[in-house]
């Protein structure tokens, strides 16, 4: 089955379910909060979702991130 996330996308959404923020985030992988909304938005149109928690569930569904 193709991957749909990136490795750094996969980081952030694994990260995001941990319930850390943007910031928090960006502080971990040494990169801009910029960048890290940046590939949340990809993320959010390459599923064709309205918002990050839409995504979240989605990824989930599709076994490419877990709880």
């Amino acid at each position: 089955m193709k991957k749909i996330l990136t490795h750094r996308e996969n980081q952030i959404f694994k990260a995001l379910v941990e319930g850390k923020s943007t910031r928090e985030i960006a502080s971990d992988l040494g990169i801009s909060d910029k960048t890290v909304r940046n590939h949340i938005s990809n993320v959010i149109l390459k599923l064709d979702v309205k918002c990050r928690s839409q995504a979240i569930l989605e990824l989930i569904r599709c076994k490419e991130i877990e709880m």
